[in-house]
């Protein structure tokens, strides 16, 4: 069984993503992680992020063994990572190892941007998780306070809004819902209601098929 999460930046689709892999037994795979892992050792090697070559060549030598790395977390890694993940080069470069995470049994759970759309347009279950930016930039504030990093809400909101924008227009899989997918909204919702919300919908699509 494969569980697809999209949405954009802070939308909670993270941790909806690990939440019900713990519930059901299944494997967990955060996307975005890949793409900060890339934009990390870009960053580390003092490479230029717009160079879409030398991008695509760390991507098809990643070493995935360090998702774990807490820098991946960070505001600067997002911010750098939502340029990279435009090069569809490296999009490709990632979609095998993502295809071969989701097709491991008992079932796994994938979180991204492009999951339902692109990586597993076969999966079994599709749930878009958004919530307004206003809410996401809260949600982000705290969690990078909770870090240690000080950064302006402000600054948030508007680097929200500009991943965003960057997301949603790229030439490359544009962040939108698949056809065939359930959209929650958490901007009203706590980790705990987001969370039964998403479990009902997924136990009411699995009973249907």
């Amino acid at each position: 069984m494969i569980i697809a999460i999209d949405g954009p930046a802070a939308s909670g689709k993270g941790t909806l993503g690990k939440r019900l892999s713990e519930h059901f037994g299944f494997a967990h795979l955060d996307t975005g992680l890949l793409y900060r892992a890339v934009a990390r050792v870009m960053l580390d090697r003092d490479l230029d992020l717009n160079d879409r070559d030398a991008a695509h060549e760390v991507a098809l030598n990643l070493d995935v063994t360090h998702l774990d790395d807490p820098r991946l977390r960070g505001a600067q890694m997002g911010e750098a990572a939502s340029v990279i993940s435009g090069y569809q080069p490296v999009r490709d470069a990632l979609l095998a190892f993502q295809r071969q995470f989701a097709d491991q049994p008992p079932g796994a759970v994938l979180d991204g941007r492009d999951i339902g759309t692109v990586v597993c347009t076969h999966a079994d279950v599709k749930l878009f998780i958004t919530a307004a930016p206003e809410e996401r930039a809260r949600r982000r504030h705290l969690e990078l306070q909770k870090r240690g990093e000080q950064t302006e809400y402000s600054t948030i909101l508007e680097d929200i809004r500009r991943r965003d924008e960057r997301d949603m227009n790229r030439a490359s899989a544009p962040l939108k819902p698949a056809a065939d997918a359930v959209t929650l909204d958490t901007t009203h919702l706590d980790a705990d209601a987001a969370f039964q919300a998403a479990l009902d919908l997924v136990k009411a699509k699995t009973a249907s098929s």
